[in-house]
């Protein structure tokens, strides 16, 4: 599903990224490591389309509307509520069935009785999981997470151990997960790049 080849970022004089390989079949789970600064977040925004490579070669053979990607903000409208975040995110992907989707999703994360207030009035840790729920919504084949236990309770971190690990346990979907901690995630990993 990924093929980088030599993949290269800079933003002017300054390289990001430098002679980067990376291929991940469709259904493999592909974790990315590495030290702040080195990369980790260009990695994902390139792959999910966000930005241009500056070299080498990348293919992601996926549409990107079946890309959900999970960034380090949680890109979730604060003077919403939850449940209105999901329906506008569920209408732009056209979610068939949206709104058992959503009430699905919810339940799932821990949000359901939050799901009338407005964001603001959520914890970090509540957004994170609002943000895994908008990532999910619209069931893509292709999931980039970065730093997914990001702000997260003990409670949201076990919730979504379960959730990768029910993802990662033979389905078609492909992950890409780019983590400070990777021992929380190496069993699960078919593949690694570290990033110098």
């Amino acid at each position: 599903m990924i093929e980088a080849l030599r993949l290269e970022k800079r933003y002017g004089r300054k390289r990001v990224l430098a002679s980067v390989d990376l291929v991940v079949p469709a259904g493999g789970f592909a974790l990315v490591t590495g030290a702040n600064g080195s990369g980790k977040t260009t990695l994902l925004r390139l792959l999910a389309g966000l930005a241009a490579p500056s070299g080498g070669s990348l293919e992601v053979s996926v549409e990107r509307s079946r890309i959900g990607y999970l960034a380090h903000e949680p890109l979730v409208y604060r003077e919403l509520t939850g449940m209105e975040n999901l329906e506008l995110y569920g209408r732009l992907y056209r979610v068939p069935e949206r709104k058992e989707r959503i009430g699905m999703l919810l339940e799932r994360f821990d949000l359901w009785a939050a799901r009338n207030e407005l964001v603001s009035a959520y914890s970090r840790g509540m957004s994170q999981r609002l943000a895994l729920c908008r990532t999910l919504l619209h069931d893509p084949d292709l999931l980039l997470l970065d730093e997914p236990y990001s702000a997260l309770d003990a409670a949201g971190t076990e919730l979504l151990d379960r959730e990768l690990a029910a993802l990662a346990d033979g389905s078609a979907r492909t992950l890409v997960v780019a983590t400070h901690d990777p021992a929380r995630l190496e069993a699960l990993a078919s593949s690694r790049l570290a990033l110098a």
